[in-house]
């Protein structure tokens, strides 16, 4: 990535972001004409394979780019990122024939895909879905409900994880387009932070696609080769977020009277911003290192089964992890830091606040990502750290 990619980004939080906009945090209608704006930058969809009219930046890339989108508006990062968990899983395994119909035009037009995996019974136990695919002479036929996909609306195309019809323990990743008939936007979720972003729950009523459209492969295995990606992006917003904190705990230690002088010359103060320097600076030389392990695998000749046989990677559930827990602590503290302010909407840090928490839930949360840690990297002797 050119030093000016990253001064593009940077410009667009300043003009589009920059300010304490009200819109960014209410459930409003999707900011379409904020997506453009990015999509005009020419850095939309940023890793998309050059092969297919992408820009093909690496993770390690992407990381820099979302710390600086979630220093303006975390939800907006999310909406602008999640979209690497659908589109890696078709990129990783999907023909060529499925690359360019649905990879090219993301890459084309900025626009978006959405995943759709997790169910009201099954959050965290995708083995336990309900959504099936019935085979239909040359077609899948799905039926059931999903309960969170961000971007599910307005997205080109979806990556549905089933269970077979025919076979109960066998689990399909299949591709869907949005304009096919029988989806149906169930509601958009009112998310506590994160409300620049859209989450629906969504049904599938005898939605008909090709047979050739999913993926081969083990749908669950697929799932969990995307989201290596994704959540070490997610991971990465909690890094912009903290120094958005950081950030306006200095302005108003500057600006707070305090015994005689400023609340910046509390040694208090000292500990507390340097302890979130340092939990800021440790966030991000984890992301990076996630990314580049990511980023060394994607290189070789033999991703796919490289990830394949891997699966979810140690350092994107410890990236994702720490920064969910970190970035709560920085989030905390400088609440606290405002008084009774902080407790209020008056001042942005309760809205930065209630964004941070979503990193240590979405694509698993932290009980969940501990126990994966245990059970793939503990308890095989050979993998622990």
């Amino acid at each position: 990535m050119e030093a000016k990619d990253l001064e593009i980004v940077r410009q667009f939080v300043t003009s589009e972001l920059g300010s304490d906009n009200d819109k960014l945090d209410s459930l409003s209608d999707k900011p379409l004409q904020l997506y453009e704006t990015f999509a005009a930058t020419g850095l939309a969809n940023w890793w998309l394979p050059e092969d297919v009219g992408g820009r093909g930046l690496p993770l390690e890339n992407g990381v820099e780019i979302v710390n600086e989108l979630s220093y303006g508006d975390a939800g907006v990062a999310f909406a602008l990122l999640v979209s690497i968990l659908g589109s890696s899983m078709v990129q990783l395994h999907g023909s060529d024939d499925l690359k360019a119909r649905f990879l090219a035009p993301m890459a084309a037009d900025g626009t978006f895909c959405a995943a759709l995996g997790s169910e009201r019974a099954a959050g965290s136990e995708l083995n336990r879905i309900e959504t099936v695919a019935a085979r239909s002479g040359g077609d899948l036929v799905l039926t059931g409900e999903k309960f969170f996909a961000t971007n599910a609306d307005f997205a080109d195309f979806l990556v549905v994880i089933a269970r077979g019809a025919e076979d109960p323990d066998e689990y399909l990743a299949v591709v869907v387009p949005r304009d096919t008939p029988g989806i149906e936007i169930v509601k958009r979720w009112d998310v506590i932070g994160l409300r620049a972003s859209h989450t629906y729950a969504v049904r599938l009523d005898n939605v008909r696609v090709p047979a050739a459209y999913c993926l081969p492969g083990s749908g669950l295995r697929l799932l969990e080769t995307g989201l290596n990606a994704s959540r070490t992006l997610i991971a990465a917003t909690a890094i912009g977020v903290a120094r958005r904190i950081r950030d306006l705990c200095m302005t108003y230690a500057k600006e707070k009277r305090f015994r005689g002088g400023s609340l910046l010359e509390s040694p208090v103060l000292a500990q507390k911003i340097g302890q979130m320097e340092m939990q800021i600076d440790v966030m991000k030389g984890h992301c990076l290192r996630a990314a580049r392990e990511y980023d060394e695998i994607m290189a070789g000749p033999d991703a796919t089964k490289v990830f394949t046989r891997k699966g979810i990677l140690k350092s994107a559930l410890t990236a994702k992890l720490f920064c969910g827990q970190a970035g709560w602590n920085i989030a905390s503290a400088g609440s606290e830091m405002f008084g009774g302010l902080g407790y209020t909407h008056e001042l942005p840090i309760g809205k930065l606040l209630r964004d941070m928490r979503y990193v240590s839930l979405v694509e698993g949360g932290d009980d969940v990502l501990r126990e994966l840690l245990f059970s793939r990297y503990v308890i095989p002797v050979s993998r622990r750290s």
